[in-house]
């Protein structure tokens, strides 16, 4: 039986999470204290090493297991002109990936992380939310359970990526629904469009936000009304992995735009959670911001598929070796004073 079956049950889950093991924590940051390097030398690294280790439930923490999963799925809204590519791209890139072809299989190999990939519906696109609510609640929930089904509870860290043409407009309409703003504040250019596509996303974000009306002032009524199953399946994965203390390495503005859903509905609902990477979309950094997740690398990607969490895996793979493998002052014989 899944842990719920409807959205009130999933709306519990989500507002009673586990937090991190307390007694882990403070044993990394002792273990952090007596490391054979000066106070702090590791920057960052050191913080990371310590989040880590609280989610794994152990002072000296290992990552040998990471899972990335690939969501995908198809969009009505791309009846409204807000894409530079047909929607069949979709089950192209997803047979790509199931192939080994594509850039997140090359990244999954050279971090060894599994990677799993599910197409939601891809016969059967969401509808056009400038019309209707682009999901039914028992399509939100079948989705939500997509993902939370997905999630490998033994897995040491969790990426989750998508694809789905016209889904940065979803994810564009689901930021200007829970953080607020205008449209065009929110809309970026995607795969690429020009200027009248630009055009045409934002016109479709005001209008999915103006017919939805008070419907998506609660943020899991923006996700039904103006998401995309992908989008409904990573958050669904996210607070899996939380109920299983498995950290989670976010990806791009659409990865974020299903995780804010979750923290509008509870702020401590990502504390598991790092923000992999800065996307070239405009508005990620915006999102990330108002989560107040800062990003372990800005290198430009603009691809999804879970391509900038999983080269985030590269850094955490580097504070965790550096946490556990060093050697304290006292096992190397070395001066501390």
């Amino acid at each position: 039986m899944p842990a719920f079956d409807t959205l009130h049950q999933f709306r519990e889950i989500l507002n009673d999470l586990p937090g991190p093991h307390a007694d882990a924590v403070a044993a990394a940051q002792d273990r952090n204290g007596q490391l054979t390097k000066p106070p702090g030398a590791l920057g960052r690294l050191e913080d990371l090493a310590i989040w880590f280790a609280g989610w794994q439930g152990t002072g000296r923490p290992k990552l040998d297991a990471p899972q990335i999963i690939v969501f995908a799925g198809n969009h009505g809204v791309t009846a409204s002109g807000v894409s530079a590519f047909p929607a069949e791209v979709t089950e192209q890139m997803v047979f790509n990936f199931q192939a080994g072809g594509a850039a997140i299989n090359q990244l999954a190999k050279a971090f060894g992380a599994s990677l799993d990939v599910h197409a939601l519906d891809l016969d059967k696109p969401t509808a056009n939310f400038t019309e209707s609510p682009a999901m039914s609640e028992d399509e939100l929930v079948r989705a939500l359970i997509t993902g939370w089904d997905a999630v490998n509870p033994a897995a040491d860290v969790l990426v989750v990526g998508e694809m789905g043409i016209g889904n940065t407009t979803s994810a564009a309409a689901i930021c200007a629904a829970v953080f607020g703003g205008t449209a065009d504040a929110w809309v970026g250019r995607g795969t690429g469009v020009d200027d009248a596509g630009l055009q045409r996303k934002s016109d479709a974000v005001a209008a999915g936000l103006q017919r939805h009306g008070a419907a998506i002032s609660d943020p899991l009524g923006a996700l039904q009304c103006l998401g995309g199953r992908e989008i409904a399946a990573m958050a669904g994965a996210i607070v899996r992995a939380r109920v299983e203390r498995v950290p989670v390495l976010l990806d791009g503005f659409i990865c974020t735009s299903a995780a804010a859903v979750l923290h509008k509905v509870n702020a401590a609902a990502l504390d598991h959670v790092t923000a992999g990477h800065l996307s070239a979309e405009g508005a990620h950094r915006a999102a990330l911001t108002a989560l107040g997740k800062d990003p372990l690398l800005s290198l430009g990607l603009r691809l999804g598929e879970g391509s900038g969490g999983a080269a985030a895996l590269g850094v955490l793979k580097a504070a965790v070796a550096c946490h556990s493998g060093m050697a304290t002052f006292a096992e190397a014989g070395v001066s501390d004073a």
